[in-house]
């Protein structure tokens, strides 16, 4: 695609754009000021120079010169153009021409092969806006005029001429054409009328003297008409509709005017100074003192390619090649720019058209230079910018449209040291591009000022085409406009209104009003009592909102752990999590009604709390749901359109729903019982956090996003669960010394932080039944003792009830119940093969595997079976472990530890798989597998499942990891290796053995 050079590097405005200085006067043509040589266009030489060379200016001038230079033709001329249309620019012109135009260096673009004045012209201007009819317009010398003809006749003969005509300018009477005639004073004349509706508007009350323009103008006609080298222009501004502009205001005044103008119509030549097509030239001219050609040209085949390859995304006229081509003539102003300027704004009854156009432009160009966007290749509508003062101003003031004052604070620019929401949007969305939502409110803006209602707004394929430029992303202004509508306070909210702002406030602006009447005291109750409905459920004992330790009872209960909701005003949770909330480590640590005790239950007692920085979006979430049931009521409903009734409806009901999703993405920070303590923490809480995108899918299902973050985490067991390996509960229970009731052992899981909280007893009974089945405990309740290979027995959880390992029940005599019988005396050795020499029956069966060389051994959990075995391995002065073999005993315990062993680097592993397991059909599988960690994945992912659904099963599962270099016993590498593994199989237990290289053979070469 072709690259589009900026503004910047192809344009070069006018030294008084840049300044500002132009932004009032220049534009403000003062036919008065002129005449008298003051004010900006004073200067014939600047006045050219800053002009365009439109096709009516041109005809004016020539026609008029030739004229005054006594070559005859058309002596009376009409300028009839719409307000602001280059009528007064005309007659200025023509002054300059009239005088000479002395200094001009382009007067040829102007006036082409016609002869300047051989003789001085004598040149009188009426201007209606500056007459006063009732007190006179101080002309010099004392004199002060009334009328359009005692101006003019003291412009055309000085003080002598008012004279002549003193009497009909005091009474208000037209002179005759004679009188008229003798002010010329036998030179070339040019008499210029501006603005006659102006000066009837004042002069035609009783008693005025409006009612004798028709006789004046057709004397002056007559009086021009009979001097060959005289001649007269006035203008008649049309209004909207066609008509005279002033036709709405006062009856009588617009019967006089169309009476002059139809008197004038027999005799005199209209013409229009700018028509529509010129507009662009004009505007660029006196913008800008150069435009590079080449550089427009180049600008326009990049927006060519731009439109052509989203031509599915624009307007049809975007893709046509005249769209280009207007953009290569009209450089750098974009077409779209000019149409709404032309087509729009133009129709509204108090812009000045072509002035209009100037002043806005004009205050644009002077941001874009002093801005330097990194982004600009050609002038949009979006660069009109209503929050900068000029503009504001032309379109508050000048033009009227104060109405819209609320919508630019509030949706497009808002005054210094407020935020307004395109530019909020902006700031979060758009941070380093460019400002898309501002740049689509602005762009919406300037299309809803229109007079007609037709006219006003844009639809979302045509606000791409004004926005999109060479480097911008249709995707981005979609979605800018997307964002913007949806919270808009002032866009039309009726169903399949284009993309237009409203004087009043819409829906948006309605609820934002009544949210900001909401009660905080109301908001903080529906919070509270939401908070309690999403968090209800039977997973776990709720304690809402506790002030202190005796709000949570160091209890069992029912057997459900308690979750602690914290209250949103009392503990908040901050973007890093250094340390549990004081509120939260004070209740965990202590209990009773003066916190002195300390808390026994400790492993029964979790929190939640809120994130501190969603508590703004959630207490939002609340004021916008009670502002929704209230303007829901009926009462309020009557005050609504009928649209904006359904709305509320419609929002009303999902606002519930997002309620409990802003409430459940705030309550995201859950924190519990662990040895693995956060940070300098001096309690024994661990932290985890929900997935914001978690707590949406499931809206109102607080306690199960809790259950849930705790379960990946490996803390909860719910009833459904399996149980912890028998060996893992041996080991980090007082149950190791050899025997515990049943009672102390289900304590156990309640006060230690290292061990899962369980959410009733199914799990702690099915894990005290496994053990017995796998020949890790033997259990005795009263009379009843039951150890493998027993019927399942119903387990008792009380103080007469023991639990027993097996190694303590068979050394105290426990358990076997009797003595086994002694084992029959061997047969006597047959005699040897004469063949081999060997005796029968040998070789049949291996021996067992001698114990490596250097081979250290463990049993225990994984993390700790390993560092004894790095203990151990460092006491002997090795220096690297060669080998590591890890037998697992539980099959779960094996699976979540394969994946961490396979992504060991470094080394060679072989996985093992040993067993097999019954159905409870009778089916059974028996395998042996011996492999990579790729090659067993397969073998894990069929097994898992068929053991979890298995009567019996036996799996053995071995590891063996050979390190290629070794694993160095200096510095942590073992520890961090250990730590690796264990994160994933934290509660398994194994036996270990590792095979170390002495310090000598790892020095040898």
């Amino acid at each position: 695609m072709t690259a589009a050079p900026t503004i910047f590097d192809t344009c070069r405005p006018r030294a008084d754009v840049l300044s500002g200085a132009a932004a009032e006067a220049d534009f403000a043509a003062d036919l008065a000021r002129a005449v008298d040589g003051a004010g900006a266009y004073a200067d014939p030489a600047r006045f050219f120079a800053d002009s365009w060379p439109t096709r009516g200016l041109k005809q004016l001038l020539s026609s008029v010169l030739r004229r005054l230079g006594g070559g005859g033709g058309a002596a009376i001329f009409r300028l009839d153009t719409s307000f602001g249309g280059g009528k007064t620019h005309g007659l200025i012109a023509l002054v300059h021409a009239a005088r000479g135009m002395q200094g001009a260096a382009n007067a040829a673009e102007f006036i082409g092969d016609a002869p300047l004045p051989r003789r001085p012209a004598r040149v009188a201007a009426f201007d209606g806006v500056k007459a006063d009819p009732a007190n006179g317009r101080a002309l010099g010398g004392g004199i002060r005029a009334r009328t359009p003809w005692g101006e003019i006749a003291y412009a055309l003969a000085g003080p002598e001429g008012y004279e002549r005509v003193r009497a009909s300018d005091e009474s208000g009477a037209a002179p005759g054409a004679d009188t008229l005639l003798e002010l010329f004073g036998g030179e070339p004349a040019l008499v210029l009328l501006d603005e006659l509706a102006v000066w009837l508007r004042k002069a035609g009350g009783p008693g005025g003297g409006g009612g004798q323009l028709t006789a004046f103008l057709s004397a002056l006609f007559q009086a021009v008409q009979s001097q060959r080298d005289a001649a007269a222009v006035f203008t008649l501004a049309a209004g909207r509709d066609g008509t005279d502009a002033y036709a709405a205001e006062n009856r009588s005044v617009a019967g006089g005017l169309a009476e002059a103008a139809s008197v004038a119509a027999r005799t005199a030549t209209l013409l229009n100074p700018t028509e529509e097509d010129e507009t662009v030239h004009v505007l660029r001219r006196r913008l800008f003192e150069s435009v590079d050609a080449a550089g427009a040209a180049r600008a326009a085949d990049a927006y060519r390619a731009l439109w052509a390859a989203n031509r599915g995304a624009l307007p049809g006229d975007a893709a046509r090649p005249e769209a280009a081509e207007r953009l290569r003539e009209g450089y750098p102003l974009h077409p779209e720019l000019l149409d709404v300027l032309t087509g729009k704004t133009a129709t509204l009854g108090d812009f000045q058209r072509v002035r209009g156009m100037l002043r806005l432009l004009a205050a644009a160009v002077k941001q874009l230079w002093e801005e330097k966007p990194g982004h600009a290749p050609a002038i949009h509508l979006h660069h009109i910018d209503p929050g900068r003062e000029p503009v504001r101003r032309e379109i508050v003031t000048r033009i009227g449209q104060s109405a819209y004052v609320p919508a630019i604070d509030h949706d497009i620019a808002a005054p210094q040291g407020r935020v307004a929401l395109a530019q909020a949007i902006d700031a979060e969305r758009h941070a380093g591009m460019p400002p898309y939502a501002a740049w689509t409110a602005r762009t919406i803006f300037m299309h809803t000022l229109a007079f007609n209602d037709q006219l006003k707004g844009v639809d979302a394929a045509r606000l791409r085409y004004s926005i999109l430029a060479p480097g911008l992303d249709a995707a981005f202004v979609d979605e800018a406009r997307k964002a913007f509508a949806a919270q808009s306070a002032y866009l039309d909210d009726r169903p399949a209104a284009p993309l237009r702002f409203l004087a009043e406030a819409n829906l948006t602006r309605i609820v934002q009003q009544e949210e900001a009447r909401v009660d905080a005291g109301a908001a903080r109750a529906e919070l509270n009592d939401r908070i309690r409905e999403i968090f209800a459920g039977k997973t776990f004992d709720l304690v809402f909102f506790p002030a202190g330790p005796f709000d949570a009872p160091d209890e069992a209960g029912d057997g459900r752990p308690k979750l602690a909701v914290l209250s949103f005003d009392a503990a908040a949770v901050g973007e890093t999590v250094e340390a549990p909330p004081e509120l939260a480590a004070r209740i965990y640590a202590r209990k009773g009604a003066d916190g002195a005790a300390l808390r026994v239950f400790r492993n029964n007692l979790a929190f939640v709390a809120a994130d501190e920085s969603r508590l703004a979006d959630m207490r939002r979430a609340a004021n916008h749901r009670l502002a929704l049931r209230e303007l829901k009521r009926p009462e309020r409903l009557a005050e609504l359109a009928e649209h904006q009734r359904d709305r509320v409806r419609e929002m009303e009901a999902r606002s519930e729903q997002e309620l409990a999703i802003a409430v459940q993405q705030c309550y995201r920070h859950v924190f519990y019982p662990s040895r693995s303590r956060i940070g300098e923490s001096d309690v024994d809480l661990a932290h985890t956090a929900v997935d914001g995108h978690s707590a949406a899918d499931k809206p109102g299902a607080g306690q199960a996003q809790a259950a849930r973050a705790l379960r990946d985490m490996n803390k909860l067991r719910l009833p459904e669960d399996e149980p912890d390996s028998p060996v893992f509960v041996r080991e980090r229970t007082p149950l190791k010394k050899g025997e515990i009731t049943t009672r102390a052992l289900r304590e156990e899981f309640r006060r230690d932080p290292g061990l899962p909280m369980l959410v009733g007893d199914d799990v702690f009974l099915r894990g005290v039944r496994s053990g017995i089945e796998r020949g890790d405990y033997v259990y005795r309740g009263g009379d009843l003792l039951c150890g493998p290979g027993d019927p399942q027995a119903a387990i008792r959880i009380d103080e007469q009830s023991l639990v027993f390992t097996m190694d303590y029940a068979k050394r105290k005599g426990i358990w076997p119940r009797a003595p086994e019988p002694a084992p029959p005396p061997p047969d006597p050795p047959l005699p040897p093969d004469p063949r081999t020499g060997s005796r029968a029956g040998e070789g049949d069966t291996e021996p067992p595997p001698a114990v490596p060389a250097g081979a250290i051994s463990a049993e225990g959990i994984l993390q700790e079976a390993l560092a004894r075995c790095w203990e151990q391995a460092r006491a002997a002065q090795a220096a690297r472990i060669d080998r590591v073999t890890i037998r697992v005993f539980d099959a779960d315990d094996a699976f979540a530890l394969a994946g961490a062993v396979g992504a060991v680097s470094g080394a060679e592993k072989v996985v093992t798989f040993d067993g097999g397991y019954e159905t409870g059909k009778g089916g059974s599988l028996e395998l042996k597998f011996s492999g990579p960690p790729a090659d067993a994945q397969p073998v894990k992912e069929f097994l898992a499942p068929q053991l979890r659904a298995a009567s019996e099963r036996d799996l053995k599962t071995g590891f063996e990891i050979a390190f290629a270099d070794g694993l160095p016993l200096a510095g942590d590498a073992a520890e961090q290796f250990a730590g690796r593994l264990s994160r994933f199989a934290r509660a398994a237990h194994v036996a270990v053995t590792a095979v170390a290289r002495a310090a000598d053979e790892d020095e040898s070469p």
